[in-house]
């Protein structure tokens, strides 16, 4: 029963549109039907600048890491901590409280990696930033830190609980970025800071 309450809780926290919620306490439109229509930080940088996408970033990070810290505070085991982080990036993916249209989880996943493992977070963001400074393409940076990410927690944890969440995660992430993906092999994928109409 108590297990349940956590996960459950775990999944409203990450049904909170951080995007959706900066932009409209910041004036700005509805990052859902503006840009990409994606409503995470690179498609808020692209309607509302670097302030708007900062807010952005930090509160979903912050909804993926808080999860998983209460599982540790509360002293459950890996089992029920993976199952909380799941859960609030599920949440993010499908929010209850947005019509289950939610973003693509990338930051919420991060905040999840950096609350099992900080070495598997910090490896998972030092993947995003370096693909990123090389190619310009957030969604490329994701795939491939989404793709390393189970290879990192199986390297950094010992934990099997922690595994089976980020192969999960990952299958997710990618999944969700399946138009981002033939964006890229047909060379009209947006780059990072790029306008989108």
């Amino acid at each position: 029963m108590f297990e349940g309450f956590l996960i459950l809780a775990a999944y409203l926290l990450g049904s909170l549109s951080t995007a959706v919620i900066t932009s409209k306490l910041l004036g700005l439109p509805d990052p859902r039907s503006q840009g990409s229509g994606n409503p995470g930080a690179t498609n808020v940088l692209r309607i509302g600048g670097r302030k708007a996408a900062l807010i952005t970033l930090l509160g979903d990070i912050l909804k993926g890491l808080i999860a998983v810290l209460a599982g540790w505070l509360f002293g459950v085991g890996d089992t029920l901590v993976a199952a909380m982080g799941l859960a609030a990036f599920i949440g993010h993916l499908y929010p209850v409280f947005f019509g289950f249209k939610g973003g693509k989880g990338v930051a919420t996943g991060l905040g999840v990696l950096m609350g099992i493992s900080w070495p598997v977070g910090l490896a998972a963001l030092a993947t995003w930033l370096a693909v990123a400074a090389v190619t310009r393409y957030s969604s490329l940076s994701a795939l491939c830190a989404a793709i390393l990410a189970p290879f990192y927690t199986a390297w950094f944890t010992s934990s099997s609980a922690f595994l089976i969440m980020a192969v999960i995660l990952s299958l997710l992430l990618v999944w969700r970025h399946r138009s981002n993906i033939r964006n890229l092999i047909n060379g009209t994928e947006s780059r990072i800071g790029s306008k989108k109409g």
